[in-house]
């Protein structure tokens, strides 16, 4: 698989927190619902703490990703959504979500007036990128085609 993150100089980008181009190819893409701050037993967690919320997020994500083979490194596209957004959250946000990672993802920040519940501040949807399972081999033709009787009509 391939991934190639490029940051054109003609567009500004805060260096390190997104890539502005993300191409993928020879992969399978994994695509997450967007993932809340609720626990593994659904309680919600950090109510009105935007960073307690991006930290449970987080391991939402991570397990999910772990589910099929991949780890937050394998993510190529994000969209952040996110309740009362101002500036100041950034660090809050993206902190958790840069943690521990090599490189930055393609990346969308969406404030919103509210998401489906109202203990929820934060909600973080991603694709993520794998190598593409082996190809099985392809049988050769003598091996999955019968001979064909003669008929009599042959050239």
């Amino acid at each position: 698989m391939s991934v190639q993150r490029v940051n054109p100089p003609a567009i500004y980008g805060p260096a390190g927190m997104i890539s502005q181009v993300v191409t993928t190819g020879g992969e399978r893409l994994v695509h997450l619902s967007g993932q809340v701050a609720r626990d593994a037993e659904g309680r919600p967690v950090g109510p009105g703490d935007h960073a307690a919320q991006a930290a449970q997020v987080v391991r939402n994500i991570e397990a999910a990703l772990a589910a099929v083979g991949a780890t937050r490194d394998d993510i190529v596209k994000e969209t952040v959504y996110v309740v009362d957004y101002s500036p100041a959250l950034l660090p809050a946000i993206f902190g958790p979500l840069r943690a521990g990672v090599s490189q930055a993802p393609a990346s969308t920040l969406v404030g919103v007036p509210a998401l489906f519940a109202p203990e929820y501040l934060l909600e973080v949807e991603v694709v993520a990128a794998l190598r593409a399972a082996p190809a099985a081999p392809v049988p050769a033709a003598e091996d999955v085609m019968s001979p064909v009787p003669p008929t009599g009509r042959e050239c």
